[in-house]
Parts: structure tokens; C-alpha cells; sequence
């Protein structure tokens, strides 16, 4: 480390990384700044590879959209549910005719399938989503735990909005629109979790498999997507055309 002398006698260092004393005596280590910031942003720089929404922030965002809508769509109907429980022949807000109707949905032994109210269910689950999406926007970095308890909770509730919508088509025969508004989030958001774990390895998967997930995301929510909205079409297939509903 090179120094030199000022015109008093005193010995000044010329190491840039030495540091330098503040108004208030302390002296501060730029190589330390340096590198805690480097080891700040190769958070970022570390995903760089990845797909766009397997990365922290992107990711964030689509748990911030997802889990906001689908809160509303629950929160809307525990108030419908809290109103029919008031009245039982209140009329919803999404009573549109005989067949799309909350209300005649609510009524039905589906509707409380633990014997409470299934968007209760939602109105909890999708806080922990909306959370979740705020810790990665503000740069935290959850553990490898949180994000297995997430895909199993994710996982369980795509199963649970399978068996819902089987329901609604083949057993009650009537729609929900807010209920299919959480349909339409909950695959985007079981299909993304699904791929962003697979791509930070917390699901092992073999490399092709993996990829090929990711590079066909958006298409499998296509497709799931079409699935939904075509199993709907045949079993209201009569009522579309201007008859009954078989």
C-alpha cells in the first residue's frame, strides 16, 4: 500500500479501498460498499438465464395479480353467502338467470365442502399469495421450505377448483362467474409456481423436462383455458343454441 507525506509531516494512504473518515470521525471501508452492493444486485444477476416469470420480481408481480383478483372474486362472494345467510331468498349480484347464478350455487352441499363456506378458503389462501408477492417484490429471499409449503398449497388448490368446476357442470349444472374468474387465476397461478419451482430446482426434474415446461407455459394455460371454456360450451351446448339445457 503506497503512502505519502502532506507538507505537516502526516502520512496519507493512496489505497482507494483504505476507506475514508466521515464528518463524525468513523472511517468506512469502500472495498466493504463495493461489495455488498455487487452481492445485492447479483441477486438479479443470477437469474438472468431464467425465464422471465421464474425470475424473483416478475414472479411477484404475477402472484400480485393472481392473488388480488382471485381475493376480491372470494371476498365478493363470502359477502353474497353472509347476505343469503341474512335472507335465504336475497338475490345475489351475479344472478344472472337459472343457470348462472352464485346464489343457486351457494345453496348446494358443494358449495360448504368442510362445512363453512369454500371461498373462506380463498379469502385466507390468497392473502398468503398477495404476502408472498410483496416479500419478492421488496427483495427478500424465501427458503427452500416456504416455497415446497406453496407449491402444495398451490397444488391443492388447483385440485380442489378442478373438483369445483366438475361440479358446477356435471352436478349442480349451474355457473358461478366469480367462482370462474378464480378458475381463470388459479391455473395461471398453479402453471407459473409449478414452472418457476422447477426452474430453481426445488421440484428435480430432468433438464428437458424443465424446460420444455417453461419455453410451453403460456400455452398450457392456453390450453387449459380452451378446456374449460369448451367443456362449458357442450354441457350448456342447448342453451347456447336457443334451447334447454340438457
Amino acid at each position: 500500500m503506497a503512502r505519502s507525506q502532506n507538507a505537516a509531516g502526516n502520512t496519507l494512504s493512496t489505497d482507494p479501498t483504505a476507506g475514508r473518515t466521515d464528518r463524525n470521525g468513523s472511517r468506512t471501508n469502500t472495498a466493504s460498499r463495493v461489495t455488498a452492493s455487487a452481492r445485492f444486485a447479483g441477486k438479479d444477476d443470477d437469474e438472468a438465464d431464467l425465464p422471465m416469470l421464474t425470475r424473483r420480481k416478475p414472479f411477484g408481480w404475477l402472484l400480485l395479480v393472481t392473488g388480488v383478483v382471485s381475493w376480491l372474486a372470494s371476498g365478493v362472494l363470502v359477502l353474497d353467502r353472509l347476505e343469503l345467510y341474512k335472507d335465504p331468498n336475497a338475490i345475489t349480484n351475479c344472478d344472472v338467470n337459472p343457470w348462472i347464478s352464485c346464489g343457486k350455487v351457494m345453496a348446494t352441499h358443494q358449495a360448504e365442502l368442510f362445512g363453512f363456506p369454500n371461498p373462506l378458503i380463498g379469502v385466507f389462501a390468497f392473502a398468503v399469495i398477495i404476502t408472498t408477492a410483496m416479500v419478492l417484490l421488496a427483495g427478500a429471499q424465501l427458503s427452500r421450505w416456504y416455497w415446497v409449503g406453496l407449491q402444495v398449497g398451490v397444488t391443492l388448490g388447483m385440485i380442489m377448483i378442478a373438483w369445483l368446476w366438475s361440479q358446477a357442470l356435471y352436478a349442480i349444472g349451474i355457473l358461478c362467474p366469480y367462482c370462474m374468474v378464480v378458475w381463470a387465476m388459479m391455473i395461471v397461478l398453479f402453471v407459473w409456481t409449478t414452472v418457476r419451482n422447477l426452474q430453481h430446482g426445488i421440484i428435480p426434474a430432468p433438464a428437458p423436462v424443465t424446460r420444455f415446461l417453461a419455453d410451453w407455459a403460456w400455452v398450457i394455460v392456453g390450453l387449459l383455458y380452451l378446456g374449460v371454456a369448451a367443456s362449458i360450451f357442450f354441457r350448456f351446448m342447448n342453451l347456447f343454441l336457443g334451447g334447454g339445457v340438457g
